[in-house]
């Protein structure tokens, strides 16, 4: 197949990889994206929903219809004790929390600058600095697109896991996120458990302070997209037993890890990576980044392939280190779609 007229997703993607499209459309209400994926699949196209572009790797061509999302409805109400958002899949996510803080609606600020669209917080159950998305879930609405029926979940059925939800399984294929809702508390209590905010009083800090402060610390350790194609963090942190967590510690006293509910320990995916001297390898047209080894970047015209191979390369190093497999938070595309099991591409 030729791409000779076909467009090009670069501006739509944050790895900033000239990917080439048959058709790139946008929608702002949910009939607009029912008819459009009605019309893909009557003509026989896959089609692929996206929001920000920010978690998504084209690992080559796509031989269809790229819909954006731009469903960007904002619905505030309220109780005496709490505030519930109603917001569309297409809004972004960091500026619907900078939103709400100006408006004094407190609850997000430890999520702030994650990059993408509402509609992928739920699919990642998105999280940093203490707060995970499922903290202030209230529910998510889908439409099964082979028929147009909406649904409404409530956080329990979104079965939400460390980077996992039930859109990344039976929601998978076929069903489109266009909503969701949140609660968040009237009477705001900070989330400075993290390692970066246990400095501050919780006293005396404000919600609009968190906020600077992550802000600054994510915009220090993060490359932009805007001026270097990335994804943010690629690899998952893994978890592992309190076992290995033991053996690597006495090993490597500094390691970083943190106790989780069930007693397994998460680890630090960009320490992992470090310790294999692997902090600006390059492969190809990618490399790792200099500053963060979480964060791979399009760093002279890469590939889908060039971060590929790059990612299965640092899989390797730190298998074969630490006997601690990677899992990547990044979904990959082919030419027809994603690609179901990540164990085919990595």
């Amino acid at each position: 197949m030729y791409f000779n007229n076909y467009e090009t997703l670069k501006n739509y993607i944050t790895f900033n990889i000239d990917t080439k499209v048959k058709r790139i459309c946008s929608v702002k209400s949910v009939e607009e994206l029912f008819i459009l994926w009605k019309y893909a699949k009557l003509k026989g196209w896959p089609v692929l929903l996206l929001g920000g572009g920010s978690n998504v790797l084209f690992i080559s061509n796509f031989y269809g219809l790229i819909i954006l999302n731009k469903i960007r409805s904002l619905i505030i109400t309220e109780s005496s004790k709490e505030w519930f958002i109603h917001v569309g899949s297409g809004n972004n996510w960091h500026q619907l929390v900078k939103y709400l803080i100006k408006n004094d609606i407190y609850g997000l600020e430890n999520m702030a600058l994650i990059p993408g669209s509402v509609g992928a917080a739920p699919i990642q159950n998105i999280g940093a600095y203490g707060m995970e998305f499922k903290d202030v879930c209230h529910y998510v609405n889908i439409i099964d697109m082979n028929n147009g029926n909406k649904r409404c979940l409530d956080v329990t059925e979104c079965q939400f896991g460390y980077r996992d939800s039930v859109f990344k399984n039976k929601y998978r294929q076929n069903f489109a996120i266009i909503s969701v809702g949140l609660k968040l508390k009237k009477l705001w209590k900070p989330v400075i458990t993290y390692t970066d905010l246990k400095y501050l009083i919780e006293k005396k800090v404000t919600a609009k302070t968190i906020f600077d402060i992550i802000c600054k610390i994510r915009k220090s350790k993060l490359p932009d997209p805007c001026l270097i194609g990335n994804a943010g963090s690629f690899f998952k942190n893994p978890i592992i037993s309190n076992t290995t967590a033991k053996k690597i510690k006495s090993i490597y006293p500094l390691c970083p890890k943190y106790l989780q509910v069930d007693g397994t320990i998460k680890i630090s995916a960009g320490w992992l990576i470090e310790q294999c001297n692997l902090k600006g390898y390059k492969y190809g047209g990618a490399a790792v980044h200099i500053n963060q080894a979480l964060v791979l970047i399009n760093n002279n015209n890469a590939t889908g392939k060039d971060i590929l191979y790059l990612a299965r390369y640092i899989k390797k190093k730190v298998n074969e280190k630490f006997k601690i497999i990677l899992e990547s938070e990044v979904r990959f595309i082919g030419k027809y779609g994603e690609i179901n099991s990540i164990n085919s591409v990595l």
